[in-house]
């Protein structure tokens, strides 16, 4: 079950961290490491999300973590399979914490959803990529409905990194304790 934060309530990266928390301590899985991987094109605003965010977190170096998907490194659908590959080899006892944007309701424009389970990739855009991540973290960048490519293509740069900004830092709220 998804967990929406309001990126706009003040308290909204400290709601991250604590839900970011909750979901990790929920999951079964044995893990001695985390990766995040972050999906998404950095060739279109509304899908930057992904990329963004795997930026500002490579600028940290935590013991443990590791980022996948980068404004200089995006994970796509084109390198999707690869790479999760690659996380798979390198990393084989890692929670894989999956994010990328998402296109949702309007009453829920501007909203974090995180919950367990996989991330659809590419779901929005009727992309067939396999499901990924243990647990996922979306950012609802704009509303979905019909021509999902274009409005990925027209959706508010602002919109994008005020989302990224908060998921960044609910991130980094839960593992700097």
């Amino acid at each position: 079950m998804p967990f929406y934060i309001n990126t706009q309530n003040q308290d909204s990266s400290r709601e991250i961290a604590r839900v970011l928390e909750k979901c990790i301590q929920r999951h079964k899985k044995d893990w001695s490491e985390i990766v995040f991987l972050c999906i998404g094109s950095d060739r279109v605003t509304g899908d930057c999300l992904g990329p963004y965010v795997g930026y500002r977190l490579s600028q940290y170096q935590i013991p443990g973590i590791f980022v996948y998907g980068t404004l200089n490194q995006p994970v796509h659908a084109v390198n999707l399979s690869h790479i999760t590959d690659s996380i798979a080899s390198a990393h084989p006892s890692a929670l894989v914490i999956a994010i990328d944007a998402s296109l949702g309701e309007k009453r829920h424009l501007g909203y974090v959803s995180i919950g367990n389970g996989s991330l659809y990739p590419g779901a929005a855009v009727q992309k067939d990529l396999p499901p990924v991540g243990d647990i996922y973290i979306t950012g609802i960048v704009n509303i979905a409905g019909i021509l999902e490519y274009l409005t990925l293509q027209t959706t508010r740069l602002s919109t994008v990194i005020t989302l990224a900004d908060t998921i960044t830092q609910g991130i980094l709220g839960s593992f700097s304790a």
